[in-house]
């Protein structure tokens, strides 16, 4: 099982970027995604991170393999949906 550091690492991997850049365009403090190594991140930048990567937050915390899947608070599996601004 990844931890959400390794899911973001990962995922800039892809996206062939380095952490610094993502710290970059996301207004994040430089070293903010080694922090999440050692804690909690704040749940506003946890979803800013997975709206970058069109991600669900329980894909980045682990609680789904499937990138595109959230829980309900009703318990349901749904599909994520990021609608983009023109």
């Amino acid at each position: 099982m990844f931890s959400t550091f390794e899911k973001i690492k990962e995922l800039c991997k892809k996206q062939g970027i380095s952490l610094n850049q993502l710290e970059d365009k996301l207004g994040f403090s430089q070293n903010y995604i080694y922090s999440i190594k050692k804690g909690n991140p704040k749940v506003e930048n946890l979803q800013k991170i997975a709206d970058y990567f069109n991600v669900s937050t329980d894909y980045l915390l682990g609680r789904t393999d499937n990138p595109k899947l959230y829980t309900t608070p009703d318990g349901r599996s749904e599909e994520r949906r990021v609608e983009k601004e023109c």
